[in-house]
């Protein structure tokens, strides 16, 4: 039957289109870009069937809703699985979403500053992917190798001294996050055995003594390998330069790996913490490092004055608003954090791309690009003005567009009505107040959100009034449609989220719920079969 096959499709996808791409001259761009649209075209059909059959509403014989697909034939916990649920294939979808848009803004120019662009972009996705649905540690490593790997190529696409430095700085620190991760990994299995984590979640609640001291050593440090890569505080030193200096659709497509793991956190600490696992993933710890990072990312979007960087410390005022809403007692924020999640990503990614062209419109404008064009040798011969305000065809009434646009962003980030980003942190908000009786974290939560909004209202007003009021030449900047439509259209998907809220927010409280309950991911996995019957030897019939 080939739906039992259709879990690992969203990796191998873009593996074999970006083995594809590398066969291909540079010279052949639109081959390049033909492959890209049809990858991505296929990996959205995928992920969008894969969340249909994790709901339900496409007939599987999946058990639980949880589809297992073993490579090689080998059952859990002693082969590879693939793991798809409610979760993984949402985020699957998050992410095709994302990438689709950001690939398609690349294309009008930034996929020509530099080498290998598009096999880079897909290895991204496959990564991104991989990690979304691997349902053991060791793989959850691999494929954070993957798309980190490849990040490392996208964040350094261009030229200019700024984003060298920034670059060595990120993959430094990846790199030192990389091996505390390996570190905690490798003391994992010396404890139990196992790094499937469904097996590690019906054993590790039985451990006693010096196991279970060592086991919770060693989540510790798995836990600040995950909260580096959710660019938590006081750890995210690395991430606003990075996010700042990189091109623009990259640092949009970056928006989402903050967030791989902040997912992870909330995928093991499902497992673990209710099977009587050491609490290293989720309680009280969660709380003050997401208040923190909240706090940080607040006073750092009031005090910058480049909006690159304001983008950057929005990234980081989401990832504090995940986890200290993912550290509230019991899962009823969860649904409304997972709805959060999925506003403010492709807000925040929309508001990296509009920043590029807002800044066309200013007398200063696009120094970054002008160093990438002198240096890989992209002006027109033939014109006698290659600057970037040349390039493409003319929008008409391209201000209102970036106005309104930036308008929107504003809205969306703050958490503003009417769009989703107020559905969101009022969901927050409310289930905080009414699930944990108003304590004082609940309290914590809701002034600290509150005080955030606030601070931002005053900082992209500030900025909103210097990019678009405070210049007597601003100019009329040329847009292309495929720099236009991307970011019109990850604003379409938050209005979309605005108009469908209820339907949405309920098949997240489900999806809540479903973690609560590990023992439908824990049965399925350990449940699940090889097709051909293994022998007590271990040698297949």
């Amino acid at each position: 039957m080939w739906q039992q096959h259709l879990p690992i499709f969203p990796i191998a996808i873009p593996l074999l289109t970006a083995a594809l791409m590398l066969l291909v001259r540079d010279k052949n761009r639109q081959l390049k870009i033909t492959l890209g649209v049809l990858s991505l075209a296929l990996q959205l059909v995928v992920a969008v069937t894969l969340l249909g059959m994790a709901d339900g509403s496409i007939d599987t014989n999946w058990l639980h809703g949880v589809g297992v697909y073993l490579l090689g034939d080998w059952p859990a916990p002693f082969g590879i699985v693939v793991v798809v649920d409610r979760l993984a294939a949402l985020m699957l979808v998050l992410t095709c979403i994302l990438a689709s848009a950001t690939w398609w803004y690349a294309t009008a120019r930034w996929d020509r500053v530099g080498v290998h662009f598009h096999p880079l972009f897909q290895l991204l996705i496959m990564g991104l992917n991989g990690a979304f649905l691997t349902g053991d540690l060791f793989n959850l490593f691999v494929f954070f190798e993957v798309f980190l790997a490849a990040s490392y190529g996208l964040m350094l696409h261009g030229s200019g001294r700024d984003r060298v430095r920034a670059g060595l700085h990120y993959i430094a620190v990846n790199l030192l996050a990389s091996f505390l991760l390996l570190i905690a990994i490798a003391l994992v299995y010396g404890v139990t055995g196992t790094l499937n984590m469904a097996d590690l979640a019906a054993k590790v609640g039985h451990l006693s003594g010096g196991d279970r001291r060592l086991f919770e050593a060693a989540a510790a440090i798995l836990g600040i390998a995950f909260l580096i890569k959710a660019a938590a505080w006081p750890l995210n030193y690395w991430l606003i330069d990075t996010y700042a200096n990189t091109s623009p659709p990259v640092a949009a497509m970056f928006a989402i790996m903050t967030k791989v793991g902040i997912y992870s956190l909330l995928r093991i600490g499902s497992l673990l913490v209710p099977t009587g696992a050491p609490a290293a993933f989720g309680g009280d710890w969660m709380f003050p490092v997401g208040i923190a990072t909240l706090a940080f990312g607040s006073f750092g979007l009031l005090a910058t004055h480049q909006p690159e960087r304001m983008a950057s410390y929005c990234i980081v005022i989401s990832s504090g608003t995940l986890l200290a809403a993912l550290g509230m007692p019991g899962v009823t924020l969860t649904g409304p954090a997972l709805y959060y999640l999925l506003s403010s990503v492709p807000a925040t990614a929309a508001f990296f791309m509009l920043l590029e062209m807002v800044g066309r419109a200013q007398s200063f404008g696009s120094d970054l690009l002008a160093v990438s064009q002198e240096a890989f040798d992209l002006t027109d011969p033939e014109s006698e003005d290659s600057s970037d305000d040349v390039i493409g065809i003319a929008i008409p009434a391209a201000m209102v567009f970036l106005g309104m646009s930036f308008i929107a962003c504003a809205l969306l980030i703050i958490g503003l009505p009417p769009l989703s980003g107020f559905v969101a942190k009022l969901s927050l908000l409310s289930a905080a107040l009414k699930a944990s009786g108003a304590t004082g974290n609940a309290w914590i939560l809701t002034a600290t959100v509150l005080v955030s909004g606030f601070i931002g209202l005053m900082a992209f007003s500030r900025t909103g009034i210097r990019l678009f009021w405070s210049f007597s030449d601003i100019k009329v900047p040329r847009l292309r449609l495929n720099e236009a439509l991307p970011v019109a259209s990850l604003i379409a998907v938050c209005v979309v989220l605005t108009m469908r809220a209820g339907p949405i927010i309920q098949y997240l409280e489900q999806t809540a719920a479903y973690l609560d309950t590990p023992s439908s991911y824990i049965s399925a996995v350990l449940a699940r079969d090889s097709i051909r019957p293994v022998h007590e030897g271990g040698m297949y019939d």
